[in-house]
C-alpha cells in the first residue's frame, strides 16, 4: 500500500464498512473493504442572484466599491440630473455618507467602503471630467486629476484609496485606449488598450485586472487582461455587451446584465481565468450600475432597467450544499390552516396543533406528534382552532391566538402529557406567527386587522406587548427565538409580500426581501441569521418554492415536492418538516423532510 504524506503517523478509525455518524472531511479505514474512504458535502456548481436592500436614491451610471456586506455607492445620475450622493452597505441596507465634492455620472471608483477612490466621470457643464476625489470612510478629498478626461470609463480596478487603475472610456471624439495608474498622489499613463472602448466592466486590482465588454463602437465582447505591465487579448464573453456589471479577480470574475441592444440583459457570465460560461441569470435586465465585491459574494447596485433604478442584486457564487425534500410519513388529518405557526419542534420531534379540514368538522382540537417516522393522536387541545401560533418543541409548547369563528386571546401550554390553559394575549389575533418556546416567545402580527403590527412577548406566565413591526400584515411566518427572531412574507396584498424583519429583542428591522413575494408560507430555523421559507400562496397560485436566508440575503432552493400554503413546519436550514397544508381542491396529509447536507463518502485511492 501506498504512504500518503496527509496520513502518514496519523490516526486512523478502523470500521466495517462507512463510519456512522462522520464528520465532512473525517478519514477512516473501511475493514470490510480494504478502503480508505472520506466524507464532504455535496456543493452545487452554479451561483444565484438574490434580492439586497435598494438604495435610497434610484440612480444610474454610479460607481461602486467594496465587498457585498461593506460596499460604497457613489455618483450617478437620478436623472436628469447628476448627482454627488454616497451611500455605504452593510450587507442589509444602504445609509447615505457624506457626498463627493462633485455631482457626476459616468463615474469610475475602485477600493473599499472606507478607503476609495472616484475618478472621471461627468458633470454639469464638463462632458469628460478629469477630477479625481479620495474617501477616508468619512469623507471625500479631491485629489490630483487625471491625466486624460474621461467619462463612460466603467474599467475600474484597485485595492484601496492609494492604488487604482482605470482604463478605456470615452474622450473628446471617441473611445480611447488609455490607461492610467494611482499611486495615492498621482496618475501616471501606463501602457494603452489594444482595443479602444467605453462603457467597459472591470474586476480586480491594479497590478492584475481584466477590461470586460464595452463599446467600441457597438457592443464587444473582448476581454483583455493586465499584469501589472502590458494587456493581453484573452477569451471573449460569450455575449457582446456594453455596461456589464464587473466584479471578481483576473482570474475569477463575474460580468452579469448590461446593454445588449435593442434592450438591457440579465445574462450573467462567470471567468475561471480561461474562457467565460454563463451561469444564473440576474433577476432584472439591467446595466450602468456600480458593482461590488467577489464571484463568490458580489453586489450589482442601481443602474437602469431601462429608468434608472434603487435595486440591489446579490451574487451568491458556486459552493453553496444542495438541498432536497424527501417524502416523509402522513398526517393522521389532511389539514390546513397553519398547524404549527412558528417553529414548533425538530425533523424527528414535531408537533401538529388544531386546524381545519376545510369542510365539516372544520376547525378541530386534534394534536399530533412526529418521531421521524409517524404521527400519532395524542391529548386534544382545550379549545379548537385554527390559525394559531406555535412555538416551542413537541414535549414543550404553547399555543396562542387563533380562530374558531372570530379572533382569539386563549394561550395553551404542553407539558409533554397535557395541556393547561393559561393568561390570555393582550389583543385577539388570528394568522400571525411566532419565534421561541413555552417559556420565552413572541407573537406576532395577524388579523384582526389586515395590517396588524403587534407583537407580544411571553415571560413563561404572561404577555407583554413590545415593539410592533414596521409593516404590519397577517399569514407571516417566522424563525428564530423571542430575542433574535426573523418574519418573512404575509398579506395584506393579494400576491402576499417578500417583506421581512428582523428582531433584535427590542425593535425590528428591515432585512433583505424574499425573492417571491407569498402569504401563509412554512417557515423554519434557529435564529435571524438562518431561515427557510417553503410554500405559501401569491393570488391564486400555490406556491412549492423553497428559499434559504443567510443572515443577508435570500437564496431559492429545491422546491417542495407538493405545493401548498397554511403549511406547518419545524426544525432548521438543514432539517427542516413542512407537513399538512391547503392544495388546489382541499387538504393535504403529505410530510416532506428537508436535507441540506447531501453528503458524499469517496475512497481514497491507493493505487
Amino acid at each position: 500500500m501506498a504512504t500518503y504524506k496527509g496520513i502518514n503517523g496519523t490516526s486512523v478509525v478502523n470500521y466495517a464498512g462507512d463510519l456512522p455518524n462522520v464528520l465532512n472531511g473525517q478519514v477512516w479505514y473501511d475493514s470490510t473493504n480494504a478502503d480508505f474512504k472520506y466524507q464532504y458535502p455535496n456543493l452545487t456548481t452554479a451561483g444565484a442572484w438574490s434580492t439586497g436592500g435598494s438604495l435610497n436614491t434610484a440612480r444610474d451610471s454610479l460607481a461602486g466599491a467594496g465587498t457585498q456586506t461593506a460596499a460604497l455607492a457613489f455618483g450617478g445620475s437620478q436623472p436628469p440630473p447628476n448627482t454627488a450622493l454616497t451611500e455605504k452597505y452593510n450587507g442589509t441596507s444602504w445609509t447615505e455618507v457624506n457626498d463627493l465634492n462633485t455631482a457626476r455620472a459616468y463615474i469610475t471608483g475602485s477600493g473599499t467602503q472606507t478607503s476609495a477612490i472616484a475618478a472621471g466621470g461627468s458633470s454639469p457643464g464638463t462632458g469628460y471630467e478629469t477630477k479625481t476625489e479620495s474617501y477616508n470612510g468619512t469623507n471625500w478629498t479631491e485629489v490630483a486629476d487625471l491625466n486624460t478626461g474621461r467619462y463612460n470609463t466603467g474599467g475600474a480596478a484597485g485595492t484601496d484609496n492609494t492604488a487604482a487603475l482605470v482604463f478605456g472610456g470615452y474622450i473628446p471624439g471617441n473611445e480611447t485606449v488609455n490607461t492610467e495608474l494611482w499611486n495615492g498622489s498621482s496618475w501616471t499613463e501606463v501602457a494603452n488598450l489594444n482595443t479602444e472602448r467605453g462603457y467597459n466592466a472591470g474586476a480586480g486590482i491594479q497590478t492584475s485586472a481584466l477590461s470586460i465588454g464595452g463599446d467600441a463602437p457597438g457592443n464587444t465582447a473582448i476581454v483583455e487582461s493586465w499584469n501589472g505591465s502590458a494587456w493581453t487579448e484573452v477569451g471573449d464573453l460569450n455575449t457582446a455587451r456594453a455596461s456589464a456589471f464587473g466584479f471578481g479577480t483576473q482570474t475569477s470574475a463575474l460580468a452579469a446584465g448590461g446593454n445588449n441592444p435593442p434592450a438591457r440583459t440579465v445574462i450573467t457570465e462567470e471567468w475561471n481565468g480561461t474562457s467565460w460560461s454563463e451561469t444564473t441569470d440576474m433577476s432584472t435586465a439591467r446595466g450602468f450600475g456600480g458593482s461590488a465585491g467577489t464571484t463568490s459574494a458580489g453586489l450589482a447596485i442601481g443602474g437602469s432597467a431601462p429608468a434608472a433604478s434603487a435595486a440591489t442584486e446579490e451574487w451568491l457564487g458556486a459552493g453553496q450544499p444542495i438541498g432536497a425534500w424527501s417524502t416523509g410519513a402522513n398526517t393522521n388529518t389532511a389539514a390546513s390552516a397553519n398547524r404549527g405557526a412558528g417553529t414548533q419542534g425538530t425533523q424527528t420531534a414535531a408537533l401538529a396543533t388544531g386546524g381545519s379540514t376545510g369542510g365539516a368538522p372544520g376547525v378541530f382540537a386534534n394534536v399530533e406528534d412526529y418521531n421521524g417516522t409517524s404521527w400519532t393522536e395524542i391529548a386534544d387541545l382545550n379549545v379548537a382552532k385554527q390559525l394559531a401560533i406555535s412555538i416551542g418543541t413537541n414535549t414543550a409548547t404553547l399555543v396562542a391566538a387563533g380562530n374558531n369563528g372570530s379572533a382569539l386571546a386563549t394561550t395553551e401550554s404542553w407539558n409533554g402529557s397535557a395541556w393547561t390553559e393559561v393568561a390570555d394575549l393582550n389583543g385577539a389575533k388570528s394568522t400571525g406567527t411566532g419565534t421561541g418556546g413555552a417559556t420565552a416567545g413572541l407573537a406576532v402580527g395577524g388579523t384582526p386587522t389586515p395590517t396588524n403590527a403587534n407583537c407580544e412577548i411571553w415571560n413563561g406566565s404572561s404577555w407583554t406587548e413590545v415593539g410592533n413591526l414596521n409593516s404590519g400584515r397577517y399569514g407571516l411566518s417566522s424563525a428564530g427565538t423571542s430575542t433574535d427572531g426573523l418574519v418573512f412574507a404575509g398579506s395584506p396584498e393579494p400576491a402576499g409580500v417578500a417583506l421581512t424583519e428582523k428582531w433584535n429583542g427590542s425593535a425590528w428591522t428591515e432585512v433583505g426581501d424574499l425573492n417571491t413575494a407569498r402569504m401563509q408560507p412554512g417557515g423554519a430555523g434557529t435564529s435571524s441569521s438562518e431561515a427557510l421559507a417553503f410554500g405559501g400562496l401569491t393570488g391564486s397560485s400555490y406556491l412549492n418554492a423553497t428559499e434559504q436566508y443567510n443572515g443577508t440575503n435570500w437564496t431559492e432552493l429545491n422546491n417542495l415536492n407538493t405545493a401548498r400554503f397554511a403549511v406547518g413546519a419545524a426544525g432548521s436550514t438543514t432539517a427542516g418538516l413542512a407537513y399538512a397544508g391547503s392544495i388546489p381542491g382541499g387538504n393535504t396529509q403529505a410530510t416532506e423532510e428537508w436535507s441540506s447536507s447531501s453528503n458524499v463518502v469517496k475512497t481514497i485511492s491507493t493505487s
